[in-house]
């Protein structure tokens, strides 16, 4: 078969690999389509020690079953499915209370790491466990299903505390999860929605899709701005970013008793302000991946409730994956999220 295999860094080789062999408990599915994570991006240049190589990367991924093994009960051959990112063990104590996302034998598609090096979806076949697979609704397109796992990442973040009806939101950070997260709470029927980024086109796009308010941090001071708006501050800020700076404007964005989630960690560290977090009874929630919530994230897509077609930059042949990888690694303008097609018949 055919794949991209990064054998150095900021290089990806188009190439004959062998396909993979499934065991009793797998299927074999055909990549249709699949959409680069940023954390790809970032592993490009060996920067996160995730990407180690040799690895073919690619996690958000979607395709047809062309395989199934023996013990496979719920799918068949000719089935279209989309699959969690994550493989879980289903057996340890995190995994039995239904958080796989915290399985403490996780493994994730397209990772090579110290501990293990997973084959991801930047492939034409990828061996699947058939516990992860979900299958597509009718209209769900294959490039479409490829967004679920960044969708699943943000409808995650989004119930690690209680949104309701009138609640009101803000987020730092619109790129992919952050304007997924927002469609994510306006479904969820949140209020006024207030989004924060330094790209006045990011904000363009945030007011298309639900925001009800947007502030350029890179010209305005936030905080003064949030506290005009509302008056004492937000229900709950959601930070997508994960810097020092977004991270401690959500706690300053929040009223008295107020929630903070936290989903990007690009920073290891950050100064912190404790005592304001404590005489504010400020709650924080941190929120890592997802946790099967792929039904739900379906069902949004299918319904026409989140919107993801928009979103997409490029959708380009994965023969040409090296050239469109070094331009959104090296920030093109008008360049966010890029997906492959990654069977060679595919219309």
């Amino acid at each position: 078969m055919k794949a991209l295999v990064m054998h150095e860094y900021k290089t990806l080789s188009y190439e004959d690999v062998e396909k993979p062999r499934i065991k009793d408990n797998e299927v074999l599915v055909r990549i249709k389509a699949c959409s680069v994570c940023g954390s790809d991006v970032h592993g490009f240049d060996g920067s996160t020690g995730r990407r180690r190589p040799p690895v073919i990367m690619g996690h958000e991924a979607s395709g047809q079953i062309e395989a199934c093994g023996k013990n496979v009960k719920r799918h068949k051959v000719g089935d279209r499915v989309t699959f969690d990112s994550t493989v879980y063990c289903n057996e340890c104590e995190m995994c039995k209370s239904g958080k796989v996302n915290l399985c403490a034998n996780r493994q994730v598609l397209g990772v090579s790491c110290e501990d293990y090096n997973r084959q991801g979806c930047f492939a034409e076949y990828v061996a699947i466990p058939e516990y992860i697979l979900y299958d597509l609704p009718e209209n769900v397109t294959y490039v479409q299903a490829a967004m679920i796992e960044p969708l699943s990442v943000a409808y995650h973040a989004a119930t690690r505390t209680t949104i309701t009806k009138g609640n009101s939101v803000i987020l730092f950070g619109i790129g992919t999860i952050g304007l997924l997260t927002l469609q994510v709470v306006k479904s969820f029927g949140a209020g006024r929605i207030i989004a924060v980024d330094i790209d006045d086109k990011r904000l363009e796009l945030a007011m298309k899709n639900g925001a009800t308010d947007i502030i350029n941090s890179g010209n305005e001071d936030v905080i003064k701005k949030v506290m005009e708006l509302t008056g004492e501050g937000v229900d709950v800020a959601i930070d997508a970013t994960g810097i020092e700076e977004t991270a401690n404007n959500c706690v300053k964005s929040v009223h008295l008793d107020g929630k903070v989630v936290l989903i990007g960690n690009l920073a290891p560290k950050i100064d912190f302000p404790l005592q304001y977090v404590v005489t504010h009874q400020i709650s924080l929630f941190g929120s890592c991946a997802s946790a099967g919530e792929y039904p739900q994230c379906l069902d949004l897509i299918s319904s026409g409730k989140v919107e993801v077609d928009s979103m997409i930059s490029k959708i380009i042949p994965l023969a040409e994956g090296n050239k469109w990888m070094n331009k959104i690694y090296n920030r093109e303008e008008g360049l966010t999220k890029i997906v492959f097609l990654c069977d060679e018949n595919q219309n």
